[in-house]
């Protein structure tokens, strides 16, 4: 035991939790969330992570660390229309689907055949508009957002991981120094879970439930996976995904999305800065899953903080939070040159925000997309036979 594995697991847990809570709320609001109901929503992700983290690094003597899906809350909050309980419905069925892809192999194989660069695509086009909002935040709040964004910028040359946790802290010194902020009105009371009813609607389980799965899938679990390959790990696939979509079904009752491996966190816990020992490393899993159950006792007070901040302040932590994945999913969606043009469709109408029969454009993005890359194999097909 070494103190680098109880301070790589509390700063992976602050980093996972810190940079992207902001999100979460975002997306509680889009659905209608009540207070009680995004406090539910947060402390049920919170004893996901922690219970999912420590029986798999425990049970497969590895460093797993899982975390919500940040791509899959930005899709949430930029839904219309979709009520809770619908919501509900759908992360029910996105968690089904993990499982399903864990447990039947030819499921499984066809979402890997799925284009990596129109999958990412699809997500650019819903992040576009959390990264656009950092610098339309700052016409309305120039001396609260624009140092912000010099902090980010500087922080990262030194620690990405941390650049986002540094414009937090530095926003809310901001925002409660400057007079900014609301008055807190929450206590430091323990949080409590909210059962939720599903509403299983077509239009919300096929316009989010389903691109919530691809997203967390392509997203999420993929790179988790890298992570750990690349530390050295053979994590099992198919067991991660079975207890990461299990723990997605019972709280997605509670409110919360859809659960799953975690890449920048991981990556905090899975190098040799844990431990030189690479057979040591699955120690940091309990003590993450302990840092994720003082988060869940504690998530609505937390989330009352969150609230009194200005929303410029929330708009640019999210907005930031979402930069590296912006930028990783708009550079897989133009790395192939034959698929450039459908990536092109999918994001672009993706972005757009286009509601058709009650579904969302994320759907529509990714139906575009291989629409127009169906045709273009079509045409290059019929100009060989020609």
């Amino acid at each position: 035991m070494r103190l680098s594995i109880i301070t790589s697991a509390v700063v992976a847990a602050l980093v996972g939790f810190g940079s992207t809570i902001a999100i979460i709320i975002a997306a509680a609001q889009a659905v209608g969330a009540d207070a009680a109901q995004t406090s539910s929503w947060v402390a049920a992700l919170c004893l996901a992570m922690a219970a999912s983290s420590g029986f798999l690094s425990v049970r497969y003597r590895m460093p797993v660390i899982t975390a919500w899906s940040t791509p899959g809350a930005a899709l949430i909050a930029a839904s219309t229309g979709i009520s809770i309980h619908a919501a509900v419905g759908a992360f029910l069925l996105a968690g089904a689907l993990i499982v399903l892809a864990a447990l039947i192999k030819p499921f499984g194989r066809a979402i890997e055949r799925i284009p990596t660069s129109i999958a990412a695509a699809m997500l650019a086009g819903v992040l576009l508009q959390f990264v656009v909002g950092v610098f339309q935040s700052a016409q309305g709040a120039p001396g609260l957002v624009l140092p912000l964004v010099a902090i980010f910028l500087v922080a990262r040359l030194f620690n990405p991981a941390l650049a986002v946790l540094a414009v937090l802290f530095v926003g809310l010194g901001i925002a409660f120094g400057g007079g900014m902020a609301q008055p807190l009105t929450s206590n430091l009371s323990l949080s409590s879970l909210t059962l939720i009813a599903p509403a299983f609607e077509p239009a919300a389980l096929i316009g989010l439930g389903l691109p919530l799965f691809l997203v967390t899938m392509a997203s999420q679990n993929l790179p988790g996976f890298a992570v750990l390959k690349a530390s050295g790990y053979q994590p099992p696939s198919r067991p991660i995904l079975a207890v990461t979509g299990l723990a997605s079904l019972v709280t997605a009752l509670f409110g919360a999305h859809t659960s799953n491996l975690a890449a920048i966190s991981a990556a905090i816990c899975t190098g040799p800065d844990t431990h030189p020992d690479p057979a040591k490393r699955w120690m940091v899993g309990p003590f993450y899953a302990l840092s994720y159950l003082v988060f869940a006792a504690f998530s609505a007070a937390l989330i009352g903080l969150i609230a009194a901040l200005p929303p410029e302040l929330i708009k640019t932590v999210a907005g930031l939070a979402l930069l590296g994945a912006f930028a990783g999913a708009l550079g897989s969606a133009l790395s192939e040159g034959s698929k450039v043009f459908p990536a092109v469709i999918t994001l672009a109408v993706t972005a757009s925000g286009l509601s058709l029969l009650g579904i969302g454009s994320a759907f529509w993005g990714l139906v575009a997309g291989l629409m127009t890359l169906g045709l273009d194999s079509l045409a290059i097909r019929l100009r060989q036979h020609g």
